[in-house]
């Protein structure tokens, strides 16, 4: 199955809840009490209340000044217009060195392994490090994905300092030239402040070991979190200027909304996406691809 199919299945809760709902909407004149109507959709659809309320005041405005003959079409543009960040992951240094982090059992260490994939796939050569020293299984996991992957893996003893570990992934790949340096993180609650701590510590190491690295730091939510996943990454921004999002397991999840809210409120753009367990399930986010997934076939 082509990916832009497998989108369209994960998103087709999220088509359910919002564009099914609203569909009702689409043939009726467009006036104040229909863009209410479809602004209760949207801050039900997980869209959150400041994007739900930017993209009906702008459809409102442009029904003000000219009347806007095709709601759904409008809908469309505003949802991609306020998604329209496909920066993607942009290489601007070799090693490229990218910080995974996010709460338990979201798929950080499986997320690692798919971009790693990814890159070996396009010829490169790849460093991952084992920076969950909490769990002997994650250091596990990514040796399993190092294998599958011809990487480098770089770990230390279960139990010790994952900022050293870091540390040396960046310069062990520096060394050997290798193209991309991938460091998981230790899964952590974003409540708990002293393990949020560390994350700045790891941050500031990997600084030493490199200038201006980590090139990005990606936090991992979960789609099926919905607004919960909107906090997690208000708290992990505070502590580690994230760059973006990996949204996975948007695969059959009615939380698909979620990513409108995340760009509106924070600024933060999906960079990767993962809609099913498969190694190419995790693919580059695309913001037009995924709202024609949303609106396909309504």
């Amino acid at each position: 199955m082509a990916f832009f199919d497998r989108l369209k299945a994960g998103l087709a809760k999220t088509r359910s809840n919002l564009v099914g709902r609203a569909s009702s909407l689409f043939s009726k004149p467009v006036d104040d009490s229909v863009l209410e109507d479809l602004e209760e959709i949207l801050i039900m659809s997980d869209v959150g209340p400041a994007a739900a309320n930017e993209i009906i005041e702008s459809i409102r405005s442009k029904n003000a000044k000219g009347g806007v003959t095709d709601l759904k079409a409008a809908l469309k543009a505003e949802m991609a217009n306020l998604l329209n960040d496909d920066s993607g992951l942009l290489m601007v240094d070799r090693p490229f060195v990218i910080m995974v982090v996010g709460v338990n059992g979201v798929g950080k260490t499986t997320s690692i392994g798919k971009m790693s994939k990814k890159y070996y796939d396009e010829g490169m050569q790849v460093t991952l490090a084992a920076g969950d020293t909490f769990r002997a299984a994650a250091i596990e996991q990514l040796e399993i994905w190092a294998r599958r992957t011809n990487a480098q893996l770089v770990k230390h003893q279960s139990g010790s300092d994952p900022a050293a570990v870091a540390y040396d992934a960046v310069i062990s790949a520096s060394a050997r030239s290798s193209d991309v340096v991938i460091v998981d993180t230790a899964g952590r609650l974003h409540t708990k402040s002293n393990l949020m701590d560390e994350l700045k510590k790891i941050h500031r190491v990997i600084g030493k070991a490199m200038p201006h690295a980590p090139h990005e730091v990606l936090l991992v939510l979960d789609a099926t979190t919905g607004q919960n996943a909107l906090q997690q990454a208000k708290t992990f921004n505070k502590m580690t200027a994230l760059t973006g999002i990996i949204l996975t397991k948007l695969d059959g999840s009615a939380k698909g909304g979620i990513v409108l809210a995340i760009k509106k409120e924070l600024g933060l753009p999906v960079k990767l996406i993962g809609v099913g367990e498969g190694v190419e399930d995790l693919q580059d986010f695309n913001s037009t691809e995924y709202v024609e997934a949303l609106f396909q076939d309504v």
